[in-house]
């Protein structure tokens, strides 16, 4: 991402004096001591987060609470409630402004594919996509009543799920090595890699429904509800590396909020990966709408809604998403900004906080050790994300073709992009 190669189209002298350059600039040791600062707490993210999920059932046993918000209810009173109501209302709405520009980003793409549908036709315009999609499959997903009828609907996204991520293996073997790495692409040590929290934090939030299902256990235990979420939480960290790891290899520092931005136009296994994603966002959409309505009838209607009250809030909140969602189309900012706001307390801070009131033991003494440096890391997490969320807004190619795209026809030529530089210079010198 540092690479300002990104958002335009090089020549060829242009793009060999890029591959070819090999400065570096000097760090200081303080930004030496950032950067494995920031990196450390990235690569134990997945544990914390597990972590946390326990902490929860063990802060609701020691306040007798069988819920998130009544335990922080009970510990931190009716200000911390609130707190944590619009943290949990913007976690979710924040998530269904990304999810409609995802479905914009990527369904365009698909029906560019279709026979007659060139940029200017209307179903290459994301506003329509997005306003179609709203009105024919989300809104009326969303006005359902009980979660348990979107079963089948999540059972398909998990399946989509899998379709994705063998797309995405695939075209890191045959489209990866056409790629020229940018430069320092390996690199471990990177000053904004804490902006990479929030986004995986983004991913691992289920503390919502953790008592729910940890009443559902037949033996409700603190042992069989860790290996529970080790169990989840490993799986779900599995499918999140392999997707983050093969997606950086095949494009490195040229790797989008979205990663099916990366992919060109005319390559149809990623036109088929386009459209399982564009699917698989579209049904999750309504179990986000579901959490977001759920805090409004808590805070606003004392738990429930009648039917007109239920319509009401739901429109409000979809439109709400979808004007969003149509007047801002970069989507890596947006994931940024709901890690670090919305995810990171939820995860981190808050559990933690809950549990170190609760328990009768000093901080950073016997099993408050862990809490205290969960707690420390979501704090650092939150604030340094927050101010480089704002001082070092991410960019992003919506909707251009990426250069190595323009420079060769990636998806049915085997030539990589370097000898078609090679071949362009001997040209241009004759």
């Amino acid at each position: 991402r540092v690479s300002s190669l990104r958002n335009r189209r090089l020549t060829s002298p242009q793009l060999a004096a890029s591959l070819n350059s090999t400065r570096k600039t000097p760090v200081s040791m303080s930004t030496n001591v950032f950067n494995s600062t920031a990196n450390i707490v990235a690569l134990s993210c997945f544990f914390l987060a597990d972590y946390s999920i326990i902490l929860l059932i063990k802060g609701g046993n020691l306040s007798g609470t069988n819920s998130y918000q009544s335990l922080v209810r009970s510990t931190f009173g009716i200000t911390g409630f609130l707190v944590l109501s619009l943290l949990q209302f913007l976690y979710p709405f924040i998530a269904m402004i990304s999810y409609n520009i995802i479905t914009g980003d990527t369904l365009t793409k698909v029906f560019q594919r279709l026979p007659g549908v060139g940029p200017g036709h209307i179903l290459s315009e994301r506003h329509f996509v997005i306003a179609v999609s709203t009105i024919l499959f989300t809104l009326p997903l969303s006005l359902f009543r009980n979660i348990s009828q979107l079963g089948k609907v999540s059972l398909l996204s998990m399946v989509l799920t899998v379709f994705i991520l063998i797309t995405v293996i695939i075209r890191a073997a045959t489209l990866g090595p056409h790629i020229p790495p940018t430069e320092n692409a390996w690199v471990f040590a990177r000053w904004n890699a804490i902006q990479a929290v929030g986004v995986m934090s983004f991913a691992f939030i289920c503390h919502h429904n953790s008592f729910m299902i940890y009443g559902s256990l037949k033996e409700q235990s603190l042992s069989n509800w860790s290996r529970v979420t080790h169990m989840s939480v490993g799986s779900a960290m599995i499918v999140s590396i392999m997707f983050a790891a093969t997606g950086y290899a095949t494009f490195t520092g040229y790797t989008q909020g979205d990663i099916f931005e990366n992919y060109c136009g005319n390559d149809d296994l990623a036109t088929f990966g386009r459209f399982c994603f564009g699917i698989s966002i579209i049904t999750t959409f309504p179990l986000e709408c579901f959490v977001t309505r759920e805090v409004v009838a808590n805070v606003f209607f004392k738990g429930s809604l009648n039917n007109h009250a239920h319509v009401a809030v739901t429109l409000l909140i979809v439109a709400a998403c979808t004007a969003l969602s149509l007047a801002y189309d970069c989507l890596g900012i947006v994931l940024v900004l709901n890690g670090v706001v919305s995810a990171t307390p939820l995860i981190f801070i808050i559990p933690s906080a809950c549990y170190l009131k609760l328990s009768t033991e000093r901080w950073f003494q016997g099993e408050n050790r862990i809490p205290c440096l969960i707690l420390i890391a979501g704090v650092f997490v939150m604030t340094t994300g927050l101010i480089m969320a704002v001082m070092f807004p991410q960019d992003c190619s919506h909707g251009a073709e990426m250069f190595y795209c323009a420079t060769s026809n990636l998806s049915i030529s085997p030539t990589p992009p370097t000898e078609l530089l090679f071949q362009n210079s001997t040209q241009n010198s004759r």
